[in-house]
């Protein structure tokens, strides 16, 4: 069974970075599409960043400039490089997973980790 645990969200203030892991068990994160998304108070989850089984990335028009994902196949473990954040990307940032790949950002996922907060003070 594929289990995903997110960590490294915290406050920081804006403009300032972060760097939140997707750390990966029960399978080789190498094998599987992953993706961020977030959701912040009172409103629905939506999609962040996905890197997929060949490498290919992409990120969602409103972080593009200023989040980056990579993987590290060797640590297991699915990265989301925050920079110049905004109040506004304040949300619980959770990571996904699926075994097939699928392009676009309405993909449904298999494997969900619990989230890991960000917040972002003015």
């Amino acid at each position: 069974q594929v289990q995903l645990v997110e960590s490294g969200g915290g406050l920081v203030q804006a403009g300032g970075s972060l760097r939140v892991s997707c750390a990966v068990s029960g399978g080789s994160v190498s094998s599987y599409q992953v993706a961020w998304f977030r959701q912040a108070p009172g409103k629905e989850r939506v999609f962040v960043a996905v890197i997929n089984r060949s490498d290919i990335s992409y990120v969602a028009n409103s972080v593009k400039g200023r989040f980056t994902i990579s993987r590290d196949n060797a640590k297991n473990t699915v990265y989301l490089q925050m920079n110049n954040l905004k109040p506004e990307d304040t949300a619980v940032y959770y990571c996904a997973a699926r075994s097939s790949v699928c392009y676009g950002d309405h993909c449904s996922y298999n494997y969900w980790g619990q989230g890991t907060q960000v917040t972002v003070s003015s």
